[in-house]
């Protein structure tokens, strides 16, 4: 039994992370503050599971043999409306879980994602991609932080020989996403659903790449297992699979059989035009692919969004 410490476990990617980490026989220690986490995402595990409720802007001594550090506000809604917090968690939080992988000898992964390429100029985007990113602008508290959280990655591996995985995780959707983190899958769905407009910023031209949740978290356990020659370097886990923001509300109103009208509204400053991996590294290194189709997530997701509207 491998004791796993989960930074922002209660959220909707860390929850089911837990879940499966538990199901494979882990010990699984549970950190969030509940800004944007929820105990109802992890209300249902079993087994051996401690949450505790912390920032992790403040150091906190704990004993684990991994670290998967997930903790940081990961939509625009959550992380523009406090960004230097979000800069801090970034920074410090990343810094104290370093600090703890330092003493415990611990292998640390940090959930960095692919906002680092900001605006790309490149598509699809490889890890030697250095970027376009604003470092002025509204979205920068959480791209640059994230930045900077890799950068923290690196030198303490060089300077105090952590052992650090770099997972760079690309639109990411499923059940438990949270109804009001403005992303564009939960805003369509709820919306449709609803019977509301679903709102296209800038025409809805802009691309994206899902990656149902399951696929992900496979991605990021198998980076955290990976012990090759790339190990310590930044990974793509994504799908790569590329469609417009149009398609993406075509294809939701269709699945709810709902009757939404889609308006179109203002372009949003910094909106990347185009998002979409390239997972050759993810591929040939951990023998990663995402297997689920988009209308088969999509329709997980609406059922989990239907369920929890009855209640």
């Amino acid at each position: 039994m491998t004791t796993v410490l989960v930074t922002g476990g209660a959220g909707f990617l860390g929850s089911h992370l837990c879940e499966r980490l538990l199901g494979a026989g882990h010990r699984v220690l549970c950190l969030d503050n509940l800004s944007t986490g929820s105990r109802a995402n992890i209300d249902g595990l079993k087994g051996d599971f401690e949450f505790i409720e912390h920032d992790l802007i403040n150091p906190i001594k704990l004993d684990a043999e991994q670290v998967y550090h997930l903790a940081c506000p990961a939509s625009p809604v959550h992380y523009q409306s406090n960004p230097v917090r979000t800069v801090k968690t970034n920074v410090l939080g990343t810094m104290n879980m370093l600090g703890l992988a330092r003493r415990t000898g611990a292998r640390i992964l940090l959930a960095s994602t692919s906002e680092v390429y900001g605006d790309p100029k490149v598509t699809p985007q490889r890890e030697d991609y250095l970027g376009n990113v604003n470092q002025l602008g509204p979205r920068a508290c959480y791209d640059e932080g994230k930045r900077i959280a890799e950068t923290l990655m690196v030198e303490y591996r060089r300077e105090h020989k952590i052992d650090t995985r770099i997972a760079r995780i690309f639109n990411t959707y499923g059940p438990r996403m949270a109804f009001d983190d403005g992303r564009v899958v939960s805003n369509f769905v709820l919306n449709a659903l609803r019977g509301e407009p679903l709102q296209l910023y800038g025409g809805g031209k802009q691309s994206r790449s899902f990656c149902y949740v399951d696929d992900m978290v496979t991605g990021l356990i198998a980076l955290m297992e990976y012990q090759g020659a790339l190990c310590h370097e930044p990974c793509n886990l994504g799908n790569p699979h590329e469609l417009s923001i149009r398609e993406l509300a075509e294809t939701i109103i269709r699945l709810t059989g709902s009757k939404s009208p889609i308006a179109d509204g203002p372009a949003q400053q910094d909106d990347p035009a185009r998002r979409c991996p390239d997972i050759g590294r993810a591929k040939t290194e951990l023998g990663f692919a995402a297997s689920t189709d988009l209308e088969t997530g999509l329709k997980a997701t609406i059922e989990d969004f239907r369920q929890r509207i009855r209640h």
